[in-house]
């Protein structure tokens, strides 16, 4: 079993930057490849994928936030992090962080294929 824990949600201003943090607090070592992604529901709205990366840095983004979200992999601290930078209020949003232990076993963005979950972080935009 693997146990990922959410923190550094919160609430900004249009346009501000936050960094949520997602640590792998146990099971980590249970695979050497995997792919870590984080997701976002937001009200009335499902979940979709925001970014993912996989154990060796590959990373890839959804259009809605290329080039203003950063997601980045810690392994020696079991952290990944995703930066946000010129949040709107599109962006707000409960965010979970997530992991799967297949690298090959299709989008890294499709919320289906990941077998381990947080709680989730609340990210709140205000104009």
């Amino acid at each position: 079993q693997v146990q990922l824990v959410e923190s550094g949600g919160g609430s900004v201003q249009s346009g501000g930057s936050l960094r949520l943090s997602c640590q792998i607090a146990s099971g980590g070592d249970r695979y050497s490849s995997y792919v870590m992604g984080w997701f976002r529901q937001g009200p009335g709205k499902d979940r979709e994928g925001v970014a993912a990366l996989d154990s060796h840095h590959n990373a890839i983004y959804a259009d809605s936030v290329k080039d203003r979200f950063i997601v980045s992999l810690d392994k020696a601290a079991n952290m990944m992090y995703l930066q946000m930078n010129n949040l709107s209020i599109e962006d707000t949003a409960m965010y979970y962080c997530a992991l799967r232990h297949e690298v090959y076993g299709g989008s890294w963005l499709r919320s289906r294929s990941y077998n381990f979950w947080g709680q989730g972080a609340q990210v709140t935009v205000s104009s």
